[in-house]
C-alpha cells in the first residue's frame, strides 16, 4: 500500500535524497522535549481549514533548498512566553540543521494557548 508522503529531496550528482517530512517533523518534536515550559503541540489554523494534517502540530516545507519549520504549540503556565519560544528556535534549529544537513532557513513558533500541566 504506497503512503502519501511529502519529501524534501536534495539532488546530489550520483543520486537524490529524500527525507521524509515525518522525519524532520519527529527531529522537531524531540528537540522541543529538551526545552523547559513547552507544553502541548498544538493544531494550525490552516490545517483545521483545509484538512490538510500536519504531524503532531509541526508544518515543514523547503523553500529554495533552506527549511522552513512552523510549530504550533502551548506553553506552560509560569514560563515566559518569548523566552520559551527563542529556546524552541535555537533547540529545533540546530537539531534540525544538524540532522537533515539542510540549512535552516526559519523556525517560526506559534504559540497557540496555556498548558496547566
Amino acid at each position: 500500500m504506497a503512503e502519501n508522503r511529502e519529501y524534501l529531496t536534495q539532488i546530489e550528482e550520483n543520486g537524490s535524497i529524500n527525507i521524509s517530512e515525518e522525519v524532520v517533523a519527529s527531529i522537531v518534536t524531540d528537540a522541543m522535549k529538551e526545552v523547559e515550559g513547552v507544553g502541548a503541540m498544538g493544531q494550525n489554523v490552516a490545517e483545521q481549514l483545509t484538512g490538510k494534517k500536519s504531524a503532531r502540530g509541526v508544518h515543514v516545507e523547503l523553500h529554495d533548498g533552506a527549511i522552513v519549520v512552523d510549530i504550533y504549540l502551548m506553553v506552560r503556565y509560569g514560563h515566559a512566553i518569548p523566552e520559551v519560544a527563542k529556546k524552541v528556535q535555537d533547540c529545533v534549529g540546530s537539531a534540525v540543521g544538524g540532522m537533515t544537513g539542510y540549512p535552516v532557513k526559519a523556525v517560526n513558533v506559534h504559540v497557540s494557548g496555556i498548558s496547566f500541566n
